[in-house]
């Protein structure tokens, strides 16, 4: 058997042995250790000095010293400190009370919490889970259809692991050797538009069809409102914003009210709080757009300004020969630190004799095109300037959509505060408890490493501390949580980091048997035009979907993938956001499909498998779609990063 013929037999064996059952880390690594084996034999040399041993090494090490893996242990952390903290059982009630009058409320709550918890914790089993066991039963008694509330849950799980910060960025970050920062700016708005199409349907399907999400009954659309509220309306006036700031001014009145929850006293201190609760809106639409005129007008505008921090960038490998690794590229040894043994003792190509060439892509997946530009992330890299050469001037569309922003966000605010009564008070109070603190973490993690306050290694680090605060003043972290938490997290890290080390050691071997390049040469062969290619590979990452779960499908086959881009002038950013997109249909496709059985183990025993499949089938073709226009409107991916950081 030719050595080509090896490489592929490798491709069609590690996708057979992985439907099989087996673990895909050591399936990798077995598969790459036994075929190595074999590529490297000499019947000269001893069984244990055999060259696969010295790959192995330097295939592991290289992979470890990667330090864009860094993040991934602190934002899982994360995720699993908020998931065993039970944060979001307050948050569900008061979003459902502020969308309890749009059709399909329960349901449209449920996307919108699977949306907002999947980005703070960027886990898709414990969403499912959390959300089946939250949101579940309450659509069920509601009347809800059951295709409809199982397809929204495992739809909208699968949400965070596509926004930002996502464990599977950060992996295709150090797979494809891009910047982070620039990936998570990519995906920021084709996750936002993909919820947002998700939410179009709900709402769409329920218009048309009312019968299978019932309204819900009158009783459970009304708000309960505190007696000293209710005193409050109506001893100043019935909208609360004047109420709260006379009762301010003049107390007397409102101390005479009923206790608040607890047994807390009305007192001039306690109005006061609610008084900058109740200015929440204000204080938010003033914040956001000082931080739009600020970034735009201000800080984009300095010429002198002093660097930033540096944002993490997967580092180039030291030297061309030491690439082999499925695209994990070893970082530069540092000063004083390990470093890769001397070409005498490394793995070196087999004698001509053997007839085994190494490829001239030197063992593994090649940087991919377009990483020498946008591996660095915009004058926050490392090596590159704080600033252009010159301030670019703002543009006028910018004064008149932020005009425009400024008095619709005006009006829409007068509009609010003219039937801001006790309910509507009741519930700006209930969603500032529940969604304000998570919202204000996620903001600052995304928002630090955006705008290269931080690298995503520190950002991740102060995510996992706003988690355990976050959780420690809800009070319902113990220490036996905390102990599952961080359990769990390391049962998590160990599995990617494994995957990378097996998928590194695959890839080498199958690149130096030859199978990297005939692969290239026959895509090449067919002469297909740009989208052409961007349909077939996007189309074989669709159907690779259905039998194999994400990590596999980035750490295995996107490398293939990553080579022929140059060739057909492909954005590798734009490419991996319509990855990302592609592979949410890995959650939702049979026979696979984890977030269907994660859902089925936590529903009613009436809910069948087939009932689940059958809700996730309308959400794949929404993917689809997605996919669609965002390959019809690069913009939606490529704007923001090219804003943030040019190029």
């Amino acid at each position: 058997m030719s050595n080509a013929a090896l490489g592929l037999t490798m491709l069609i064996l590690i996708v057979v042995v992985i439907m099989l059952g087996f673990p895909t880390a050591f399936t990798l690594m077995g598969l790459g250790i036994m075929f190595g084996w074999v590529a490297f034999y000499d019947p000269n040399v001893h069984f244990w000095n055999n060259r696969i041993f010295d790959l192995m090494v330097q295939r592991a090490f290289g992979a470890m010293n990667n330090e864009t893996l860094l993040s991934i242990p602190l934002f899982v952390l994360m995720g699993y400190v908020m998931e065993r903290g039970a944060l979001v059982d307050k948050m569900f009630h008061s979003v459902q009370l502020a969308f309890r009058r749009l059709p399909g409320s329960l349901a449209v709550t449920t996307l919108i919490i699977c949306t907002f918890w999947g980005i703070a914790s960027g886990l898709v089993g414990a969403v499912v889970v959390l959300m089946g066991v939250i949101a579940m039963r309450p659509m069920l008694n509601a009347g809800y259809d059951v295709k409809l509330a199982s397809g929204v849950i495992t739809a909208g799980g699968t949400l965070g692991i596509l926004i930002p910060p996502s464990v599977m960025i950060i992996v295709y970050a150090a797979v494809a050797g891009q910047s982070v920062v620039k990936l998570y700016a990519a995906a920021m708005f084709p996750g936002f538009f993909l919820a947002l199409l998700y939410l179009v349907y709900i709402i769409g399907w329920v218009l048309i069809n009312p019968k299978i999400a019932p309204r819900l009954p009158p009783e459970q659309m009304q708000v309960p409102i505190p007696a000293w509220v209710q005193h409050l309306s109506q001893a100043y006036s019935r909208r609360m914003l004047p109420a709260l700031v006379a009762a301010s001014l003049s107390p007397a009145r409102a101390m005479a009210a009923p206790p608040a929850e607890g047994g807390e006293r009305v007192t001039r201190g306690m109005l006061l709080r609610n008084l900058v609760t109740a200015l929440v809106p204000v204080i938010l639409v003033a914040v956001t757009l000082a931080t739009a005129w600020w970034y735009v007008v201000i800080y984009s505008q300095k010429v002198d300004a002093p660097a930033p921090l540096q944002v993490e960038s997967v580092q180039k490998t030291a030297s061309p020969g030491a690439s082999a690794g499925g695209g994990l590229q070893e970082p530069p040894a540092a000063s004083g630190g390990l470093s890769e043994p001397p070409a005498s003792g490394g793995v070196q190509e087999p004698p001509a004799a053997g007839g085994l060439q190494e490829p001239p892509s030197a063992g593994g997946v090649q940087e991919p095109p377009g990483a020498e530009k946008s591996e660095s992330a915009g004058p926050r890299e490392l090596g590159e300037p704080a600033a252009p050469d010159g301030p670019v001037g703002v543009p006028d569309e910018f004064y008149i959509g932020f005009a425009i922003t400024a008095a619709l966000s005006l009006v829409f605010l007068i509009w609010y505060y003219l039937r801001f009564d006790a309910e509507q008070f009741e519930i700006l109070r209930l969603l500032t408890i529940s969604v304000m603190p998570l919202g204000i973490l996620t903001f600052v993690v995304l928002a630090v490493i955006l705008f290269g306050i931080t690298t995503a290694t520190e950002s991740a680090g102060v995510g996992a501390l706003g988690a355990f605060l976050m959780a420690w003043q809800a009070k319902t972290l113990t220490w036996e949580k905390i102990k599952q938490a961080v359990f769990l997290t390391a049962k998590t890290t160990s599995m990617v980091c494994w995957l990378f080390i097996g998928s590194a050691i695959f890839s080498a071997v199958f690149a130096i048997l030859g199978g990297q390049a005939l692969v290239e040469r026959w895509v090449l062969s067919m002469n297909l035009s740009p989208v052409q290619f961007l349909l077939v590979s996007q189309a074989i990452i669709f159907v690779l979907g259905w039998p194999l779960e994400w990590t596999e499908i980035i750490v295995i086959f996107v490398p293939i993938f990553l080579p022929l881009l140059q060739h057909f002038q492909i954005d590798p950013i734009l490419w991996g956001v319509l990855v990302f997109v592609n592979l949410q249909a890995a959650f939702l496709s049979p026979p696979v499909a984890m977030s269907a059985f994660y859902l089925k183990g936590v529903s009613p025993p009436h809910v069948t498998i087939n009932q689940i499949f059958a809700g996730m089938m309308p959400y794949m073709l929404i993917v689809i779609l997605c996919m669609v226009l965002m390959y019809i409107w690069p913009g939606l991916t490529l704007w923001l990063p090219k804003f943030l950081y040019g190029g």
